[in-house]
Protein backbone atom coordinates (compact mmCIF):
# COMPACT_ATOMS: atom_id res chain seq x y z
CA UNK A 1 0.00 0.00 0.00
CA UNK A 2 2.38 2.39 1.14
CA UNK A 3 5.45 0.66 -1.22
CA UNK A 4 5.93 3.92 -3.46
CA UNK A 5 7.57 5.52 -0.39
CA UNK A 6 10.96 3.43 -0.21
CA UNK A 7 11.11 4.35 -4.37
CA UNK A 8 11.88 8.26 -3.30
CA UNK A 9 15.80 8.78 -5.43
CA UNK A 10 16.90 11.63 -4.94
CA UNK A 11 15.52 13.89 -8.03
CA UNK A 12 12.19 13.27 -5.94
CA UNK A 13 13.37 14.49 -2.64
CA UNK A 14 14.73 17.62 -4.64
CA UNK A 15 11.84 18.61 -6.11
CA UNK A 16 10.20 17.57 -2.57
CA UNK A 17 12.48 20.12 -0.80
CA UNK A 18 12.84 22.86 -3.58
CA UNK A 19 8.48 22.83 -3.18
CA UNK A 20 8.55 23.09 0.82
CA UNK A 21 10.81 25.69 0.39
CA UNK A 22 8.62 27.78 -2.11
CA UNK A 23 5.72 27.29 -0.22
CA UNK A 24 6.75 27.93 3.81
CA UNK A 25 9.70 30.24 2.52
CA UNK A 26 13.43 30.20 3.69
CA UNK A 27 13.13 31.64 7.35
CA UNK A 28 10.27 29.35 8.65
CA UNK A 29 11.52 26.18 6.90
CA UNK A 30 13.79 25.01 9.63
CA UNK A 31 10.83 25.95 12.22
CA UNK A 32 8.74 23.54 10.14
CA UNK A 33 10.92 20.89 9.81
CA UNK A 34 11.55 20.42 13.41
CA UNK A 35 7.84 20.69 14.42
CA UNK A 36 7.28 17.94 11.67
CA UNK A 37 10.20 15.45 13.07
CA UNK A 38 8.95 16.75 16.57
CA UNK A 39 5.48 15.28 15.88
CA UNK A 40 6.54 12.76 13.69
CA UNK A 41 8.79 11.09 16.88
CA UNK A 42 5.68 11.71 19.09
CA UNK A 43 3.31 9.48 16.72
CA UNK A 44 5.84 7.14 16.75
CA UNK A 45 5.78 6.64 21.03
CA UNK A 46 2.34 6.47 20.40
CA UNK A 47 1.95 3.53 18.32
CA UNK A 48 5.02 1.58 20.11
CA UNK A 49 2.68 2.18 23.33
CA UNK A 50 -0.32 1.04 21.63
CA UNK A 51 1.32 -1.90 20.01
CA UNK A 52 3.52 -2.86 23.52
CA UNK A 53 -0.26 -3.14 25.31
CA UNK A 54 -1.55 -5.20 22.56
CA UNK A 55 1.09 -7.52 22.94
CA UNK A 56 1.06 -7.49 26.85
CA UNK A 57 -2.98 -8.35 26.50
CA UNK A 58 -2.21 -11.36 24.03
CA UNK A 59 0.62 -12.69 25.93
CA UNK A 60 -1.61 -12.99 29.15
CA UNK A 61 -4.27 -14.29 27.08
CA UNK A 62 -1.79 -16.93 25.84
CA UNK A 63 -1.24 -17.88 29.73
CA UNK A 64 -1.90 -21.55 30.44
CA UNK A 65 -5.14 -22.08 32.72
CA UNK A 66 -4.22 -23.10 36.02
CA UNK A 67 -5.31 -26.28 38.16
CA UNK A 68 -8.08 -24.51 40.15
CA UNK A 69 -9.26 -23.19 36.86
CA UNK A 70 -10.05 -26.49 35.27
CA UNK A 71 -12.24 -27.80 38.04
CA UNK A 72 -14.69 -24.65 37.39
CA UNK A 73 -17.79 -25.45 35.69
CA UNK A 74 -18.15 -23.91 32.33
CA UNK A 75 -20.19 -20.57 32.71
CA UNK A 76 -19.89 -20.41 36.35
CA UNK A 77 -17.24 -17.30 37.72
CA UNK A 78 -14.43 -17.66 40.19
CA UNK A 79 -15.38 -15.52 43.63
CA UNK A 80 -11.67 -12.94 42.64
CA UNK A 81 -13.12 -12.47 39.17
CA UNK A 82 -16.79 -11.97 40.58
CA UNK A 83 -15.13 -9.40 43.02
CA UNK A 84 -12.60 -7.91 40.17
CA UNK A 85 -15.40 -7.57 37.97
CA UNK A 86 -17.65 -5.62 40.19
CA UNK A 87 -14.48 -2.86 40.75
CA UNK A 88 -14.15 -2.65 37.34
CA UNK A 89 -18.53 -1.83 37.05
CA UNK A 90 -17.76 0.38 40.03
CA UNK A 91 -15.04 2.69 38.68
CA UNK A 92 -16.16 2.74 35.24
CA UNK A 93 -19.37 4.15 36.87
CA UNK A 94 -17.68 6.77 38.58
CA UNK A 95 -15.85 7.55 35.62
CA UNK A 96 -19.06 8.15 33.57
CA UNK A 97 -20.65 10.34 36.53
CA UNK A 98 -17.33 12.16 36.43
CA UNK A 99 -17.65 12.94 32.56
CA UNK A 100 -21.53 14.07 33.10
CA UNK A 101 -20.77 16.31 35.86
CA UNK A 102 -18.05 17.83 33.59
CA UNK A 103 -20.30 18.13 30.88
CA UNK A 104 -22.99 19.90 33.00
CA UNK A 105 -20.82 22.43 34.54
Amino acid sequence: MYGFIGNIGPWELVLILLIALIVVGPGKLPEVARSLGKAINQFQKATSGVKREIEEAIRLDDKPSSAADINVKPGAKKEDEAAEEDVVLKEVGEEAAAENDTRIS
